[in-house]
Order: C-alpha cells, then structure tokens, then sequence
C-alpha cells in the first residue's frame, strides 16, 4: 500500500466507515495479487529489498509472463525468472519485449539501472571447474540484479592449486565469497582457510557416480574444517547470489 491508500484506510477507520476486522483485512490483502494460479507478493520488496523472484520450472510460459508483467508493474527494480528455458524466453518476449535472457544461468530478466551499486563491495564467485559454471553465471547474474559488484574467476580448482592462488588479491578484497565446486567439494574449504570473509559453498551436481549428484560436495562442505563457512543446497546458484548481496549490501 502506498502512504495515501494507508492514510485513506486510517480515516475510513476512523470516521466508522470500517470495522477494526475490515481494516486489518484490507492491511493484510493489499501487498498480494491474486492471479488465480499464483499469488503475488507485491509487499516482499518492502519487506527484503528486492521484488518476489519468479521460480520458473514447473510453471508454464504463460504463467511466468504473467507473473513477471505484474511484478513489473508492482517495482521500479529489475525482474527475474530462474530455471527458465530459451523456449520460454521467446514466449515471454513476445508479452515483455525489454525481457533478456542468459543462458548458462537459465535466467530470464528485466534489468533496471541502480545507482546505489558500490563498486569498491564486491562479491567474488570462485569455481573448482568449468562444469561448474552454469551454477555459479546463476549466483552472479542474481548477485548483479540485487546490485552488487560481482568478480569471478571459474576453474580454479584443487586439482591445480595454483591457480587458485594467482587471485589471491580478488580473495583478500572481496567482502563475501562464493565458491561452487562438484566432485568432493574440497574448494570450499580451502577457500575458507585463506580468507577472514564469510564464504557461501555451493555444492553441484558435477561428478563421477560416488559423488551421488553432488551429495558428496554437499557433505563435505558441511563438515568443513574452515570456519565461517556456510553451504546452501546443491546446484543453488541462485540461494547463494541472494545471500552474498544481503551480507554484503550491510554498512
């Protein structure tokens, strides 16, 4: 509700227009759209800085055009839509032409300018592989969306350690790291080792038949040695970029 819709409840309330239970109603009603087959939280950007994120899979293109045109109209930020497909992207194109979609993160996209993006904040995304990547271009396509100055650096692995030391710089600057890594997930750790900041581990679903689609990352990220790490659920690149920028966007 905006400031004169809540002063015009207050004195409908006031002058007896509406009962207390009315009133609460139409408080609790006005932050949702309801769409029929989805309702939309118009209140969650006043709630958590940043629109209702659509999750695409299993919606139809129909549905998930819909829901980003009313999101759209709802927010002056940008929009998105993740685990989306091309298919669905030249669908939604055709109702919302200033769509965009990237690819490796399955994203489909309204881009907004912000101006509160600092640039000397930045969000570092590591990956121990190039199989990685698909999860890590979803962390930081949300982390830039929500207005963060994102840097990575992918196949950096265990498996050639060195590389991993040739950023060192972009490690000690960042203020949070992600680190997205397959196989047994051993990046992670090494990544928390060498840094006072906190790091997000991001197990995949990348790896030979005993890495059980990434709940071998998983659990050995979980049982990491290195403190401050903290793991979100397998293959979530997007889980990762929102909670990388909520750290990093606190003064």
């Amino acid at each position: 509700m905006t400031e004169q819709e809540i002063a015009a409840l207050l004195r409908q309330y006031k002058a007896g227009q509406l009962s207390e239970s009315q009133a609460v109603a139409r408080v609790q009603q006005a932050g949702v759209e309801d769409m029929g087959f989805a309702e939309v939280d118009q209140a969650r950007e006043r709630r958590q800085g940043f629109p209702e994120v659509i999750y695409a899979a299993g919606k139809t293109k129909e549905q998930v055009a819909a829901i980003m045109a009313s999101l759209l109209a709802g927010s002056h930020k940008s929009v998105m839509a993740t685990r989306a497909d091309r298919e669905m992207y030249e669908f939604v194109r055709e109702k919302i032409p200033a769509a965009e979609y990237e690819e490796a993160a399955r994203i489909i996209f309204v881009r907004r300018p912000r101006q509160d993006v600092n640039p000397d904040k930045k969000i570092l995304i590591l990956t121990a592989g190039t199989s990685d990547i698909p999860v890590a271009e979803e962390a930081r396509l949300t982390a830039e969306l929500w207005g963060n100055a994102v840097v990575t650096h992918y196949d950096c692995g265990v498996a050639g350690i060195h590389r991993l030391f040739a950023h060192m710089h972009d490690i000690e600057e960042a203020r949070v790291i992600i680190v997205v890594a397959g196989m047994e997930g051993a990046l992670a750790s090494v990544v928390g080792g060498l840094t006072d900041k906190p790091v997000i581990a991001v197990p995949t679903s990348v790896g030979y038949g005993a890495s059980f689609h990434g709940l071998t990352a998983l659990l050995a990220m979980l049982n990491s040695c290195a403190a401050g790490v903290s793991v979100v659920n397998i293959d979530n690149g997007f889980g990762a970029g929102v909670l990388a920028s909520k750290i990093n966007r606190l003064s």
